[in-house]
């Protein structure tokens, strides 16, 4: 029987209520909230601390049995930019602490963080405890400060520095692939031997292969439509503009391919990115449309919907956009980079691009658009490729790495979990 009873997770950047694809809500908020109902399926008490942004929020939440988040104050009750958030870490630590002390329990047995504002406020939260860190970076300052483009803003000093000390500090660092551990290796001088793989999981409930006609009859998909699906923040990290270049190219070359585009989410980060300009530029206003963030259920019958989601992204930790596409039997055109190179299996699920020049995405597109056969074949590898990919195996792994950092943490003195020597 597993010695962990309670976990505290620290999600301070971003709430795993808030809808993906809106604001900096991404996959790091499914991961959380998906994680965390997994873990209580198993017996494990999760407490979710997140930071409060409106006056009218609840004090605690609860999405699932055996989870709670509790919205922090700290600052003013409003939406802030994730930069100005490392200013507010103190009065956090103190506002999660005073929290705790009114706790029934008291106590938790590890305190595992999400990027990292979090875990620059776990290392303090761990010492002030005296418990076992496990951190999860999600993203990293130095890999995305090597593909930035020409004029986009790096990452601060600052982020690198805290991703240096949580590196030094935490008892155990959990990455989502193996490329990830490579990286937090060679950019962070992390320890292998205290890095766990644990690649995030899908809903495999929700995200399913089943009525795709249905789904494109309920999205106006017509009949012989070539449907293309962007899904996700709307950013240049995320290369919707790369799509929306590719998608005009090829239309321009094969005029006879009946083209619909469709993009879910809400533009992140810089305010400059205009979409609404791009589409028009590309002269794609007739077959492109933009659509709001979806809940899960509505994510899964847009993926059913498309021929191919197409995922022009500059940088992704994992991409479980691309494993929710292939678990409902969609094949994903994908920029091999990140852990897309382990979600999306090239030439078998669906198909990896190096680099952004739109010609290359163009051709895939018209490679996968003369051959429907094919499509169909990746579809169905894709779907069963999914299977492997459930959250009750990314909780597995990340439990037993609570284990591991427990027994790191505690050495071989005779504690019971959760108490301090």
């Amino acid at each position: 029987m597993s010695l962990i009873r309670r976990v505290a997770f620290l999600s301070l950047h971003t709430s795993p209520m808030e809808q993906p694809g809106s604001g900096d809500a991404g996959g790091m908020n499914v991961y959380v909230r998906a994680l965390a109902a997994a873990l209580a399926e198993t017996g494990v008490e999760v407490e979710i601390f997140t930071r409060s942004t409106s006056a009218t929020q609840p004090a605690v939440e609860h999405p699932s049995p055996g989870v709670c988040v509790h919205n922090v104050l700290a600052g003013p009750p409003r939406k802030l930019p994730k930069e100005e958030l490392p200013g507010l870490l103190h009065s956090m630590v103190a506002e999660i602490d005073r929290i705790r002390q009114l706790q029934p329990h008291g106590r938790y047995d590890v305190i595992h963080s999400h990027y990292w504002v979090s875990g620059v406020a776990g290392l303090e939260l761990a010492e002030l405890w005296r418990l076992p860190l496990v951190h999860t970076m999600h993203t990293m300052a130095k890999v995305k400060n090597q593909l930035l483009e020409s004029g986009e803003q790096p990452e601060p000093r600052r982020r690198e520095d805290g991703e240096h000390r949580i590196v030094d500090g935490a008892t155990r660092l959990i990455a989502n692939t193996g490329t990830e551990a490579t990286e937090l290796v060679s950019h962070y001088n992390a320890d292998i031997d205290h890095i766990d793989v644990a690649p995030p999981g899908v809903d495999l409930a929700v995200f399913t292969p089943a009525f795709r006609n249905r789904a494109r009859a309920q999205h106006d998909i017509a009949p012989g439509k070539f449907h293309l699906l962007f899904a996700g923040r709307i950013q240049r990290l995320k290369g919707p503009q790369i799509l929306i270049k590719a998608a005009a190219l090829l239309r321009s070359r094969r005029p006879d391919i009946d083209l619909q585009l469709t993009i879910l989410g809400a533009v992140s980060g810089a305010k400059d990115f205009n979409l609404k300009a791009l589409i028009t530029g590309a002269g794609m206003d007739d077959v492109a449309t933009h659509h709001p963030p979806v809940n899960a259920p509505e994510l899964a019958g847009w993926y059913r919907s498309a021929d191919v989601v197409v995922m022009p992204s500059y940088s992704e930790s994992f991409g479980l956009v691309a494993l929710e596409a292939q678990a409902c039997g969609t094949p994903v055109l994908a920029t091999k980079v990140g852990g897309l190179s382990r979600a999306v299996q090239d030439g078998r699920t669906g198909m990896l691009i190096e680099g952004h020049k739109a010609s290359d995405w163009a051709d895939a597109l018209e490679e996968l658009f003369d051959d429907a056969q094919t499509r169909t074949d990746m579809g169905r590898a894709a779907a069963i490729h999914a299977q492997d990919f459930g959250w009750q195996r990314t909780a597995a792994i990340t439990l037993e790495s609570y284990h591991t950092a427990v027994s790191q943490y505690f050495g071989s003195l005779t504690i019971p979990v959760g108490h301090t020597p």
